[in-house]
């Protein structure tokens, strides 16, 4: 998709932090950069001549003039010339996030913020904006300023496809290395972290860690290839997934999973997994959907 990186606007500091990230991806893709703000009338105040999707004559623009002015300030500091347009919307942020991702190639967020994007990673929303933006979603948290190569968390479904494939394609335009992590276990051990983990059953280690060696090598088959630039760490972890991923993530530059899958990823944005990476990895994180491929 060459639609613009869309980023969420609040005027915090981790919401700046993020605009200029999103400028610097924007500027690698060659497309715009959409600073929105999302604006959310209490319901007994909404102006009665002055519909929801058109402010213009509510003043509520200039209101916020000055927060999307020092958005865009930072954003053509971080990439100068980078083409800018700005946006003032009606609703809540989550579904105003999740509208302007139909269009976007990327949607980008801060993981703290001043105004109700300061919830987005509290309870289900940043879950609900992952699942069901129509783009790769990043978060941005962790370190100042992190350096590394991509970590792709490998789970081998089809469904993680999208991910895998962003994971080469980001690691191509940053020019850095790519971690292709697997987690895997001999299901004797808690490597699920969750409610689901499946029944103590004994397995022939070898033959599983060679099982999953498959998986691995399989998920990366064609990329190698199509993105010959990018050196590949393959890496086959045998531990829990959640603590792997965060471990890892302590030497990465962004961490890429994808939205489904199984084995040890399985329902990653519905339990402790996607919450320890979205509160506790050390660097940003990039949800990708099934079916999403381009960064």
């Amino acid at each position: 998709m060459n639609g613009p990186v869309v980023v969420g606007v609040d005027g915090s500091p981790s919401g700046l932090t993020a605009v200029a990230v999103a400028a610097h991806e924007a500027a690698l893709r060659g497309v715009g950069l959409r600073l929105v703000h999302a604006f959310g009338w209490p319901a007994a105040h909404v102006p009665p001549i002055v519909p929801p999707w058109d402010l213009a004559d509510a003043g509520v623009r200039e209101l916020v003039g000055g927060t999307l002015s020092e958005a865009e300030q930072c954003a053509r500091r971080t990439v100068p010339g980078i083409d800018v347009r700005r946006e003032v919307v009606v609703g809540e942020p989550v579904m105003v996030l999740e509208s302007e991702s139909r269009t976007a190639s990327l949607a980008v967020v801060g993981s703290r913020g001043l105004s109700r994007f300061g919830s987005l990673l509290l309870g289900s929303t940043a879950g609900h904006l992952a699942a069901h933006a129509a783009c790769p979603v990043l978060v941005v948290r962790g370190r100042p300023h992190p350096v590394g190569p991509v970590l792709l968390a490998v789970d081998g479904s089809p469904a993680s496809r999208g991910a895998v494939e962003f994971a080469f394609a980001q690691a191509s335009l940053h020019g850095v290395d790519l971690i292709a992590l697997h987690v895997w276990n001999t299901h004797t051990e808690r490597a699920y972290d969750g409610p689901a983990d499946p029944p103590f059953v004994t397995y022939d280690e070898d033959r599983l860690r060679d099982e999953e060696q498959r998986v691995l090598t399989e998920a990366l088959g064609g990329l190698r290839e199509k993105y010959p630039d990018v050196a590949v760490h393959r890496r086959l972890v045998r531990g829990r997934v959640r603590h792997s991923l965060v471990e890892t993530s302590a030497e990465a530059g962004l961490l890429v999973v994808g939205a489904r899958g199984h084995g040890g990823f399985a329902g990653l944005l519905l339990g402790s997994v996607s919450q320890a990476v979205l509160h506790h990895a050390d660097c940003p994180v990039v949800v990708v959907r099934t079916g999403e491929e381009r960064p």
